[in-house]
């Protein structure tokens, strides 16, 4: 880029830095070389100040930067899908410590701070929602955590992507659609619906442009704690018995957690899919039974299965949070739960990955990371 793109550029940021009151740093980093830049402000004249920017070499990166908050098994999935495009990347945690390329930025903010939400959003084009509270605390942290997300997003004119669940439904007959009500009965399922309607509305007020991205139960590298990851993969490559919670002969649709993150980056990319929920491409559904099945062939062992009822999750439900949000779901394993992804096939031409193949990079995955220590519940 010329010098004069460079001081276009950094004018708009010394603008947007006089208007908030605080220095933008992204700009600067995406300076390549060793470019001299100085930016002032000249206050002699009385009816409007004016921005003085001055450059000296370097070359301005005019890549869309992406910002991914919270990294785990989602969050680090669309990070390695943006490497593959040409968007700079950038993921925020807590920790600032993450498993990702060397060429993505990690920045670590509390976003349910509203501050840190800004701070973590600052220069994006797209930002994508993958962060979690722990599972028992759903219900009292994910609305101010959606929040805080909202306005961070909000003030940088950043597209919010949001990788959101199913639970919002409730218990349905039939296929999953994106038309389906909002009819959770748990307070689980209940919040995920309020926060999906929360970002809606921050939508059709103008707020924020908001695309809504919905997966089912994933498995792929880092789900570890998916109901279909630890309990199926790693059991699965040690030759034990795959865990299962409920009639494991119903078909249940699951979801690739690449497949999940490809939609989402699709969604951030795509105007047509501002304002609408859809539901992530996913390989044709089968019964959990043969799922495990086609997970032990791949892993080169004869399958087994234990199956859990799910009654034995209520004693144990009394004494731990976790499990008792854990059962409230149980009904998606008491019934066929098949999701309709129909409509994100059409409209964008992605389909999900065939199992076979989907099982075989995942299987590759855990057998590479058997001895890693799977990470806390909740972790984002």
């Amino acid at each position: 880029m010329n010098g004069i793109g460079v001081c276009g550029s950094l004018l708009l940021l010394a603008r947007r830095a006089y208007h908030d009151g605080c220095v933008y740093r992204a700009p600067l980093s995406r300076l390549s070389g060793t470019p001299r830049v100085r930016v002032a402000l000249d206050t002699t004249q009385n009816d409007k100040p004016a921005f003085l920017v001055e450059v000296d070499g370097g070359e301005l990166d005019d890549r869309k930067l992406h910002v991914v908050l919270g990294t785990g098994p989602l969050g680090l999935a669309v990070a390695r899908q943006l490497t593959t495009t040409a968007a700079q990347v950038r993921v925020v945690n807590r920790a600032g410590r993450a498993d990702v390329a060397d060429s993505v930025e990690v920045v670590a903010a509390n976003v349910a701070e509203v501050a840190d939400a800004k701070k973590a959003c600052a220069g994006a084009a797209v930002v994508y929602h993958c962060a979690n509270p722990p599972y028992a605390k759903w219900p009292e942290l994910h609305r101010p955590l959606m929040a805080s997300i909202v306005e961070g997003a909000a003030a940088i004119g950043a597209t919010l992507v949001f990788g959101d669940n199913l639970y919002g439904y409730g218990p349905v007959a039939g296929p999953l659609t994106e038309d389906l009500p909002s009819r959770a009965r748990g307070p689980n399922g209940r919040v995920r619906a309020e926060i999906a309607e929360d970002l809606l509305r921050a939508h059709r007020a103008g707020r924020v442009r908001v695309a809504i991205g919905r997966g089912s139960d994933f498995f792929g590298p880092h789900a570890h704690l998916s109901t279909v990851g630890d309990g199926v993969f790693a059991r699965a490559i040690a030759g034990k018995p795959a865990q299962v919670l409920g009639n494991a002969d119903l078909p249940h649709t699951v979801t690739y957690i690449d497949d999940f993150a490809r939609a989402l980056v699709t969604l951030g990319e795509r105007d047509e899919a501002l304002g609408q929920v859809w539901h992530v491409p996913n390989a044709p559904t089968v019964s959990l039974r043969r799922f495990v099945e086609m997970v032990f062939q791949a892993a080169g062992h004869p399958p087994r299965l234990r199956r859990l009822p799910g009654w034995m999750l209520a004693p144990a439900a009394l004494f731990s949070p976790t499990l008792r949000a854990v059962r409230e779901q149980r009904y998606q394993r008491e019934r066929p739960w098949v999701v309709d992804s129909s409509k994100f096939e059409r409209a964008f031409g992605q389909r999900g990955t065939p199992l076979p193949d989907a099982i075989a990079a995942t299987v590759g995955w855990f057998r590479q990371h058997t001895s890693s220590k799977a990470p806390r519940q909740g972790q984002s």
